[in-house]
């Protein structure tokens, strides 16, 4: 009976079981690798998202604290200037001692709020974080709708309506009630929060 030679499978092009499973463990080292660094890049991306709206958010907060600070004690000392002449009979109000130098309302921006919610920058900022701005910028809000509010009043009976002299003023007398109110408490939100976006940021101030 003849000798058959039976050849191995590696002795014509063939792979040894060692060799598929070598070739195997490195395409799924280098999928792994590939994903891992495709998920290091988008969370790269993610970061810097965050941090430049972080740095929006600061700017903004700076000038919006500003622009309330700077009417503060003019809304606080004419509040007390409209309770001193409405305390008195209405026949013996003159208005005399009455300071009116227009409502002079702060101006808020919300330029960086809208484009974080815009970008979903917010997303990737720390909750508890994002949490206090959305506080801050409601109130805000709350603040812009009183301010329309007043800004309404005095077109329909200006100051300067013989009929009704007093309305306008009674209007903004609620509208300041209001203002010595709101305005303490965004200063403070606001300097509570500037310290928390440096720290988020990784900057000493």
């Amino acid at each position: 009976m003849p000798d058959v030679h039976v050849p191995k499978l590696d002795e014509h092009g063939g792979k040894s079981v060692l060799k598929i499973a070598f070739e195997v463990l490195m395409i799924s080292v280098g999928v792994f690798l590939g994903l891992a660094g495709e998920q290091w890049r988008e969370h790269a991306r993610e970061r810097a998202l965050a941090q430049e709206a972080l740095r929006r958010f600061r700017t903004e907060v700076v000038e919006n604290r500003a622009s309330v600070a700077a009417v503060k004690d003019y809304h606080a000392t004419l509040e007390k200037e409209l309770q001193t002449e409405f305390g008195k009979p209405e026949q013996k109000r003159e208005g005399k001692n009455i300071h009116l130098n227009g409502i002079r309302p702060a101006r808020f921006d919300h330029s960086a709020w809208d484009l974080a919610v815009g970008t979903q920058a917010l997303s990737h900022i720390d909750a508890d974080l994002a949490l206090a701005l959305a506080t801050i910028y409601n109130t805000q809000g709350s603040v812009d709708g009183l301010t329309q509010g007043v800004t309404q009043s005095m077109y329909i009976t200006p100051p300067t309506d013989e009929k009704n002299p007093s309305t306008f003023m009674g209007a903004l007398l609620i509208y300041l009630g209001d203002m010595i109110l709101y305005e303490p408490r965004l200063l403070k939100m606001y300097d509570e929060i500037l310290p928390k976006i440096d720290g988020a940021l990784g900057e000493k101030r």
